[in-house]
């Protein structure tokens, strides 16, 4: 319990007084070496797989 108190002190500190401090981002398209693997967030991933492609194989009903 400790040691978890100390941290936030610790956080509430920087915050305080670092001027112009913050978190960075926590999405996955904000880091760099995902987007560098081709990973991003899901809801870009979704939307790149529900666009329309215009080169598929059109399927026959019968």
């Amino acid at each position: 319990m400790g040691i978890v108190t100390f941290a936030l002190i610790l956080l509430c500190i920087k915050l305080l007084l670092v001027p112009r401090s913050s978190f960075g981002s926590t999405h996955i398209g904000g880091s760099k070496a995902m987007r560098e693997k081709g990973i991003y967030c899901v809801q870009s991933m979704d939307a790149m797989m529900r666009r329309d492609n215009p080169h598929r194989v059109q399927e026959r009903r019968k």
